[in-house]
């Protein structure tokens, strides 16, 4: 069973892999049959190329963790996205991800809430 400890380091590596565009170093956390269910892919490849994209679309984006809760396997994450031209007095997005962690290393992805300014 993973800790909440283990969880909170595995999503923070995860963030700061995205904020340093270190994409490669964050294949580690991701078991090889890593399953995305939004899109159905299987493996980190389609994980990273998103990554790719967005930071294509929004050079300056970052990811802040503000809560992971953490319930048997699956740990849930609320998270705010900095750099993305927020207009002026308008809160920045927020995104919420639900992850199954086995062996420490995160399994499954079943999505987030999304701000249509990120597609």
């Amino acid at each position: 069973m993973t800790t909440r400890e283990e969880a909170g380091a595995l999503v923070r590596r995860m963030l700061d892999c995205f904020n340093s565009r270190q994409f490669d170093q964050a294949d580690g956390l991701f078991a090889p049959a890593y399953l995305t269910h939004p899109g159905g892919t299987v493996g980190f490849e389609a994980g990273k190329e998103a990554w790719r994209r967005l930071v294509a679309r929004h050079p300056g984006i970052r990811v802040v963790p503000r809560e992971i809760l953490l319930d048997g396997d699956r740990a849930t994450v609320r998270s705010t996205v900095e750099g993305v031209g927020t207009p002026q007095g308008e809160a920045p997005p927020e995104l919420i991800e639900i992850f199954r962690i086995e062996d420490g290393r995160f399994a499954e992805w079943w999505g987030s809430t999304w701000h249509p300014r990120l597609d």
